[in-house]
């Protein structure tokens, strides 16, 4: 049962002592009420399930894979096969201040991109060259010529940090972008790449939104020129989350956002992959508005079970009664079935992002809907228990893109200030 009590709680944070008071919701559990006073050999910010840090001034840290985590600042990049303690490789790049995605690959190749161009190197920052995206006939696909140069759209850009697994034997990166919220007007598509990031093709190409079209502005506008598959009915406004059940060897996407008269955008989709004839197979599983739990993000597959969690957000008077909201788990073929869903904890706000890993759960608020700064939704032990923690000091910040932890057990996560804007990078490290 759930308490609304606030929290005092006591950070170390740099060497200095604090005390904050805490919109914080708990459910009974084994973790204590208050913060630890207890920190990590260097003495970094604790709660009780976690140690948290920035990451040290000089180079915005955009991901990390085991040792290794790539890196950007003014006209260039960098590479550190320790943890971001030295960056003993780096590029001159221009364009390193537009970079919106990046992933380390397991034999270390790094995809990463700017707003409309996709760029790869294999030899560890010593060159890298840009990739044409293929379309599904083999053709290249090309950017759309912005009304705006200083909009071209977010291609690449995605929302989860982990976008490759093992699939039979092989790497498959598979990503969807969020987009047409900033950078300009954008299709929205699912890409994949089954040879570490050397080819990159359309897995998905979703419709043509009239709300979206291309007229030079930040996020797009009804009136715009269309962009998107022509032949295609299924509408978004962009991508929340692609990921793979080893299971059922099958993937799995949701899409945002609401319903705007052109028919539902919140979906959740089933693709499967034949390599042989390098062909895709997806079908819709459920269309929504935006009260709805399958207005989503954070999806994980752990032991064959389903979890994700809910950012519905409806206008009133659309919906009646409370939002549908919450962190939910099924198995995956009950997901078109809500009858069927376990509610593990409600945090009563907006949320987007969830990472899973050695059976702990790190969610979070997004900053603009939530009564927290910072605010994180952690589970210890799989699901069974539950706190919120705000991390006041950090300011109001919404974490997006969670890696999976490091070589040193540190997951990477940015903070967005509002719920886009790059800000800064945040390291937790379970206790």
């Amino acid at each position: 049962m759930m308490t609304s009590n606030p929290v005092l709680t006591r950070r170390r944070f740099l060497g200095t002592l604090t005390a904050a008071t805490t919109g914080a919701t708990l459910l009974p559990c084994h973790i204590g009420r208050g913060a630890s006073s207890k920190a990590s050999p260097g003495e970094w910010p604790s709660t009780d399930p976690f140690w948290y840090r920035l990451q040290p001034a000089g180079r915005y840290i955009d991901s990390q894979r085991g040792k290794k985590a790539f890196a950007y600042a003014d006209g260039r990049i960098f590479l550190s096969k320790d943890n971001g303690r030295t960056w003993p490789r780096s590029l001159a790049f221009p364009d390193a201040q537009r970079i919106t995605f990046s992933h380390i690959l397991n034999n270390g190749n790094i995809v990463f991109a700017t707003s409309s161009k996709l760029y790869l190197s294999a030899d560890n920052l010593k060159s890298y060259r840009e990739i044409t995206v293929k379309a599904p006939d083999g053709s290249d696909y090309l950017p759309h010529t912005p009304r705006n140069p200083e909009n071209p759209g977010w291609y690449f850009h995605t929302l989860p940090g982990e976008v490759s697994w093992e699939v039979n034997g092989r790497e498959m990166m598979v990503w969807g972008n969020y987009c047409n919220v900033s950078g300009g007007a954008t299709p929205v598509n699912i890409y994949y790449s089954t040879d570490s990031g050397r080819t990159v093709k359309i897995a998905y190409a979703f419709g043509q939104n009239p709300f979206f079209g291309d007229d030079g502005s930040a996020g797009g506008g009804k009136g715009g020129k269309l962009l998107g598959n022509p032949n295609n009915p299924v509408l978004a406004r962009h991508v929340h989350t692609v990921a793979y059940n080893p299971v059922e060897g099958a993937f799995y996407a949701c899409t945002g956002d609401i319903n705007r008269g052109a028919g539902l955008e919140c979906h959740w989709l089933r693709g499967t992959y034949d390599p042989k004839k390098d062909q895709w197979q997806w079908k819709v599983l459920v269309s929504a508005d935006s009260n709805s739990r399958y207005k989503s993000g954070g999806i994980q597959f752990v032991g064959g079970k389903c979890y994700w969690i809910s950012d519905a957000n409806a206008f009133r008077p659309w919906n009646e009664g409370d939002y549908d909201r919450g962190i939910f788990c099924c198995d995956s073929a009950d997901i078109p079935h809500p009858e069927k869903h376990t509610l593990l904890y409600n945090p009563k706000v907006e949320s987007g992002n969830m990472i899973i890993q050695d059976g702990f759960i790190l969610a979070s608020h997004c900053c603009p809907a939530s009564p927290m700064n910072t605010g994180f939704i952690v589970s210890t032990d799989l699901g069974k228990t539950w706190a919120q923690w705000d991390l006041k000091e950090l300011g109001k910040r919404s974490p997006t893109r969670f890696h999976a932890k490091n070589s040193d057990g540190w997951f990477r996560v940015d903070l967005r200030s509002g719920w886009i804007d790059r800000a800064e990078v945040l390291f937790i490290k379970p206790k």
